[in-house]
């Protein structure tokens, strides 16, 4: 399967991965149907600093992870890219509108070997509608921005700053984000 990526950079150091073949339109229109009549929860927390504003999520069972081809997919590039095996030690969907609060995170501590995949699950995406991914340096420079653009999967060390933005105004559709956070496989 190895895939060449779309896009690719370090920032400080630590790679990020952008795919757009990993997940196909059907399954990014399937998962966002089931996804429309999901039980989201306001229980997301960013950062401990930012926990009195939560944001939407459902949590995803290893068995639902492990049965998504796009995971599948997903796991089999990294391994063809870096040569390791990773595992997911938990899957969720974020549910972003406009006017929700979304703030910069790590998704592990610096020295971690942990690597984050995000899918976008919007059967489409105009880009007015805003939604990206910011990735940041550092000095808190926005280094790099990824396009919510359908069945898009970027894979990025988890130590990398970032943040999804919500949607504009304009975008009445739901900014579904496929989340899994992985650790070496033992």
């Amino acid at each position: 399967m190895n895939q060449s990526p779309k896009y690719n950079c370090l920032v400080n150091d630590k790679p990020i991965w952008v795919f757009d073949d990993l997940c196909t339109i059907e399954e990014t229109a399937s998962i966002f149907k089931g996804l429309e009549i999901s039980a989201f929860k306001r229980n997301e927390v960013a950062r401990p600093d930012t926990a009195q504003y939560r944001h939407w999520a459902v949590s995803l069972s290893e068995s639902q992870i492990s049965g998504l081809a796009v995971y599948q997919r997903a796991i089999q590039q990294i391994s063809q890219t870096t040569g390791k095996q990773y595992r997911a030690y938990r899957g969720y969907v974020n549910y972003a509108s406009y006017g929700d609060m979304l703030f910069t995170h790590t998704d592990c501590l610096p020295e971690s070997d942990e690597l984050t995949v995000l899918v976008y699950l919007c059967p489409e995406w105009n880009i007015e509608w805003g939604g990206e991914t910011l990735f940041f340096n550092d000095e808190d420079d926005c280094v790099f921005a990824c396009t919510p653009k359908p069945g898009r999967t970027v894979i990025f060390h988890g130590a990398i700053k970032h943040v999804g933005r919500p949607p504009n105004r304009i975008c009445y559709t739901p900014r579904f984000t496929l989340a899994f956070k992985l650790e070496p496989a033992k």
